[in-house]
């Protein structure tokens, strides 16, 4: 298993520090983390409400930090980030956010210390882009959407 040292500042007093469900947990946990004397949040079927952890981070140069939705969050309540996948890159050091969208057609509560989404840390390449008057030919060629399968 690889690990890699993340410094990390609380914004916030009340904020809670990232943390794994289990030994192989690839995602860590983030908590919302509200103002004083906000106990919860509301939010409307089809809305976006961005949600604060309290936290930044220091992730390592060659690693990025990428937000997805929680499980359970987002198929019993509908609350998903709005981006689908936030990236977070190495020299960002403002507050981890998360953009929870409402899909259901219900009205969604977050509470404070309640668990949004999950960090995933992981290391990337940097592209150094080629430009070519040629690509290399493959059996799949130019076939795009639903191209490799029957069903």
């Amino acid at each position: 298993m690889n690990k890699v040292n993340v410094k990390f500042k609380k914004l916030k007093e009340n904020a809670i520090v990232p943390t794994y469900g289990s030994e192989y947990a690839a995602g860590a946990d983030l908590y919302a983390c509200m103002d004083d004397g906000i106990n919860e949040i509301s939010i409307n079927p089809g809305e976006t409400v961005l949600i604060h952890t309290g936290i930044a981070m220091e992730l390592p140069v060659g690693y990025a930090g990428l937000i997805y939705a929680r499980s359970g969050l987002a198929s019993k309540r509908g609350l998903a980030p709005a981006n689908k996948v936030g990236v977070v890159d190495s020299d960002y050091r403002g507050e981890f956010m998360v953009a929870l969208h409402n899909h259901s057609d219900k009205i969604a509560t977050v509470e404070n210390g309640e668990r949004i989404a999950q960090l995933v840390i992981t290391p990337y390449l940097t592209a150094i882009f080629e430009e070519v008057d040629e690509l290399s030919d493959t059996v799949r060629g130019e076939g795009g959407f639903g191209s490799t399968g029957t069903k």
